[in-house]
């Protein structure tokens, strides 16, 4: 079948315009969203299978951690440079090969028979999976230029987004259990392998116009190091100590080579990073939104299952299926109400009121007894999780790319994406250093084992649902309306009031008011 593309700059392979060519960006959606699934499953399914992979292949309990961090430290790493890549060689092609190493990653994973086999296809899962996170956001910005279809589209990817976190913990449940711990690994195989065939099928290569021809070497490599040293002291905190000369030499290493990457950014001549975009409001502050509320998100993910297995004594089956209320819920609200809230509202309020909601659900969490029952102390909880993480994804990727041209939609993903991991890594070392902080006192004091774990995870969903909130004041207060779309592109956010798009009636001036 000849390939044809549907239009200008949609990205679709298939027959002709009209219903089919409308059909086929809907299918390339779904392509993009499993690949995104994929990428986002694996920060949580590994959570719940760690137990069985410590006790097959011998490792002790500091050394357990690099299964995780080993793909933290990568993922966040690799970010802003995938991002940029995919701006100058194109999109299609940045994905494809995003998927291709992270499948194969994932069946080393599969097949891994010793520590080390483990922990290197764990790193090279993180690089595939930043590839495939910057790029794959940008491709959808490309297929969906109305401002409605967008905010569908946006609904549905931030749900996968959002949603896919415990989704993983859900998956991770029922295979190491059904199965063996292998099995979250192997699953990956035939599911990258259809990503592929239907990204060859139903995505076009054609690159967005305007693009740097130039790859800035020097500030990919400054920005790279920063922040594979950054998350590497960060990952790693709790075990040696945060005030430590190792942790701090770390982190100031990296504030060094941030400082040196700002410096390259500001002379060369095509900078990874152009620094202009930090002066458009809603992509500064839609990152600030983005580390808060990964800090938090984080924390309901791993913490949560923490406290169902070793509070309530759940199997990971049943932990797992703790966590299908809030997808359900995320799923629903992220697909149907959130693109109708933010065409009705604009971005600001259903950001602002989900964020309000997950801070709820944590505060929630943060009463839980060491008796609790799932009906009365987690399942609230979870629905107003749910509710909240389904409301308020749409609008922060919305305010993230908004404002910026296509030939930069990926760096502006990049960005995005970076925030969330760095802020996951981050909030989620600082926030179990508090609670095993909280726990080693109150032991100290005579508490039981299961009072001070329940203890210290009520300080951290303390301190959790307190950064969503702040996210939430934030987002209120500062976040404008995206600029308007006109010919294919968005433009450079000014400090005036935009004009009317459908995303946001409240905040157009008044002389174009629809009628």
């Amino acid at each position: 079948m000849k390939n044809v593309t549907a239009g200008p700059g949609t990205g679709i392979r298939g027959a002709g315009g009209g219903a089919r060519a409308h059909d086929a960006r809907w299918l390339a959606l779904l392509v993009l969203c499993l690949g995104e699934l994929m990428i986002v499953l694996d920060v949580t399914i590994v959570g719940v299978a760690l137990p069985s992979i410590r006790a097959d292949l011998g490792f002790s309990e500091a050394s357990l951690a690099w299964v995780v961090n080993a793909y933290l430290i990568t993922f966040g790493g690799f970010l802003l440079l995938g991002g940029r890549l995919g701006d100058l060689l194109g999109h299609r092609t940045l994905f494809l090969a995003g998927v291709a190493l992270f499948t194969a990653a994932s069946a080393v994973c599969g097949f891994a028979n010793s520590q080390g086999m483990l922990v290197a296809a764990r790193a090279v899962q993180g690089i595939g999976g930043a590839v495939v996170s910057a790029v794959s956001l940008s491709l959808m910005m490309t297929l969906f230029t109305e401002p409605a279809e967008r905010a569908k589209a946006m609904g549905i990817f931030g749900f996968v987004s959002s949603g896919g976190g415990s989704l993983g913990v859900l998956l991770g449940g029922i295979l190491t259990d059904l199965l063996n711990w292998h099995w979250i690994f192997l699953v990956n195989v035939p599911v990258g392998v259809l990503v592929i065939v239907l990204t060859l099928v139903v995505i076009s290569g054609a690159r967005a116009e305007g693009g740097a021809q130039r790859i800035d070497m020097a500030g990919a490599v400054t920005v790279t190091a920063s922040l594979v040293v950054a998350v590497y002291a960060i990952v790693n905190g709790n075990q040696i100590g945060w005030l430590t000369g190792r942790t701090l030499g770390l982190l100031a290493v990296s504030c060094v080579l941030l400082v040196i990457f700002l410096g390259i950014e500001a002379r060369v001549r095509s900078p990874l990073v152009p620094l202009r975009l930090f002066r458009l409001r809603n992509i500064a502050v839609s990152n600030v939104i983005g580390v808060l509320w990964a800090g938090a998100m984080f924390t309901w993910f791993f913490l949560t299952a923490l406290y169902l297995q070793l509070v309530l004594g759940y199997s990971p089956l049943q932990v797992g299926l703790a966590f299908l209320p809030g997808n359900l819920i995320m799923g629903a609200v992220s697909i149907g109400l959130s693109a109708k809230l933010v065409l009705r509202f604009g971005i600001r309020p259903p950001l602002s009121a989900g964020l309000l909601a997950a801070a709820l659900g944590l505060l929630l969490l943060a009463r839980a007894p060491v008796h609790g029952t799932f009906a009365v102390d987690v399942l609230p909880s979870m629905i107003l999780l749910g509710l909240g993480a389904g409301m308020a994804f749409n609008p922060v990727l919305l305010a993230a790319t908004g404002d910026v041209e296509p030939a930069e939609a990926g760096l502006a993903s990049g960005l995005v994406n970076t925030s969330f991991m760095m802020g996951g890594a981050l909030g989620l070392a600082v926030l179990a250093s508090l609670a095993a902080s909280r726990t080693s006192a109150l032991l100290a004091h005579g508490e039981s084992q299961a009072a001070a774990l329940t203890g210290g995870y009520h300080a951290a969903f303390l301190a959790g649902a307190t950064a969503a909130a702040a996210a939430a004041a934030l987002g209120a207060a500062l976040l404008r309306a995206p600029a308007p779309q006109t010919t294919g592109g968005l433009g450079e956010a000014t400090g005036e009031p935009a004009p009317c798009t459908a995303f946001s009636v409240r905040d157009c001036r008044p002389s174009e008011q629809p009628g």
